[in-house]
C-alpha cells in the first residue's frame, strides 16, 4: 500500500501535486524544497510538513517520490528513486539526460518510473482516441492541431526569468512539444519520418533566448499529423482538426464538446464533456481532474495493480522525435525514425 508521499519540489507542480494527493484522500505528504518561501507556503495552504534537506526528508518513510523540479534535474532523482527502490512521478520531460542507463536500471531493480502523461487523461483527448478507434471517421488522412499559450501568463505571479521556462534547453515552447507528443505517441504510435521548423519569432521578456514556435510534420505512412505548439499566442489555444474520408472532426477546448461533421447528413453533431474547474490563477480550461486522474494512475501502478500509460523508454521516444525536429531545421533535411 503506497500512502506516504515525498514531493520534491515545490514550484507550481509540487503544490498542484500537493492538492492532488489530498483530493484523493491521502493524508501524509512531505515536501522537499531548499526554497524557505516556497516551504512556509505549502505549510500554511496544505498544512503539511516541508523541509530544505532531501535526508532529512527520507526520513520520513516514504512510499513513493513525486518528482516535481525543473526538467534538466529530474535525472537526480530518478536515480534516488532506483537506489532506494522508491516507485517515482515525474513532471513532464524536455531533456534526456543519463534516461537509456536509468531506464535499464529501473527495470533491472523493477522500480516504477512513471513519466508525466497529462493530457492522456484530459476527457476530450480520451474521447478523441475512443472516436479514432472506432473507425467512425473512417479512413484518416491528416491531422492539424494547434497547442499555443503566452508564456508570460504561465505564472502571472512571477517573471519567466525566474523559472526554467526562461532557459533555452528547457524552454516553455521547446517543452510544450513533448508535453503534447506525449499523448499523440500514446494515441497514434511513433511517426515513420519527422520534419519541422522551430524558431526565436518574438521577444519574451525574461527569456528572450528560448525558441517559442515548433511546427512539426509528422509522416504515419498513409497519414500525415501537422503539430503547431508556441508560447506566443495571446489567447490560449487548443484545436484540432481531423479528417477522415466518411467524416470530420473538430474539437476547441473552449467549447467543452467535440463536433463531428457528417457529409450524408450535411450537419454537425456535438459530443459534450464535463470537465471540474480549474485552480484560481490557471486558464479555466485546465481541469485539475486529468491531474487528479493521473495521479490515481501512477499510485495504482506503483501499488502494481496496473500498468501506468507512460514508460521511460517511451518518454525518451517522444523527445527523439524533438530532436529529430531540431535537427531537421538545422540541417535542412528529413530525419527518418
Amino acid at each position: 500500500m503506497v500512502s506516504n508521499f515525498l514531493v520534491i519540489g515545490l514550484g507550481s507542480m509540487g503544490k498542484r501535486r500537493i492538492r492532488n494527493l489530498q483530493a484523493l484522500g491521502y493524508k501524509n505528504i512531505i515536501g522537499f524544497d531548499k526554497r524557505a518561501d516556497r516551504r512556509d507556503e505549502v505549510k500554511e495552504k496544505y498544512g503539511i510538513t516541508a523541509v530544505a534537506d532531501f535526508e532529512t526528508a527520507l526520513q520520513h518513510n516514504c512510499d513513493a517520490f513525486i518528482i516535481s523540479l525543473p526538467p534538466d534535474i529530474h535525472h537526480i532523482y530518478m536515480k534516488k528513486a532506483i537506489e532506494l527502490g522508491i516507485p517515482a512521478f515525474i513532471e513532464a520531460s524536455v531533456v534526456d539526460t543519463d534516461f537509456e542507463s536509468i531506464n535499464k536500471d529501473a527495470n533491472d531493480k523493477n522500480v516504477v518510473l512513471a513519466p508525466s502523461c497529462t493530457l492522456h487523461f484530459h476527457p476530450a483527448i480520451k474521447k478523441i482516441g475512443e472516436i479514432i478507434n472506432s473507425n467512425e471517421l473512417g479512413k484518416v488522412s491528416n491531422f492539424l492541431y494547434h497547442s499555443g499559450q503566452f508564456l508570460p501568463d504561465w505564472h502571472t505571479y512571477e517573471d519567466v526569468s525566474e523559472y526554467y521556462v526562461s532557459k533555452k534547453e528547457t524552454g516553455g515552447g521547446r517543452e510544450i512539444v513533448p508535453f503534447e507528443l506525449t499523448w499523440i505517441t500514446l494515441l497514434l504510435g511513433l511517426p515513420k519520418r519527422v520534419v519541422g521548423f522551430y524558431k526565436n519569432a518574438i521577444e519574451i521578456k525574461g527569456a528572450e533566448d528560448i525558441d517559442d514556435t515548433y511546427n512539426l510534420l509528422m509522416d504515419y505512412g498513409k497519414m500525415i499529423f501537422n503539430l503547431s505548439v508556441d508560447v506566443v499566442s495571446r489567447y490560449a489555444t487548443r484545436r484540432m482538426v481531423i479528417n477522415g474520408d466518411k467524416k470530420q472532426l473538430y474539437w476547441n477546448w473552449d467549447d467543452n464538446c467535440i463536433k463531428i461533421f457528417d457529409p450524408i447528413t450535411n450537419e454537425w453533431s456535438e459530443i459534450t464533456y464535463e470537465t471540474i474547474s480549474a485552480q484560481t490563477g490557471y486558464n479555466k480550461n485546465i481541469t485539475e481532474q486529468m491531474y487528479i486522474d493521473e495521479m490515481a494512475a501512477f499510485i495504482s501502478a506503483a501499488e502494481g495493480k496496473s500498468k501506468f500509460p507512460n514508460s521511460l523508454a517511451h518518454d525518451h521516444n517522444v523527445l527523439k522525435i524533438l530532436y529529430a525536429v531540431e535537427n531537421s531545421d538545422n540541417e535542412n533535411k528529413i530525419t527518418v525514425l
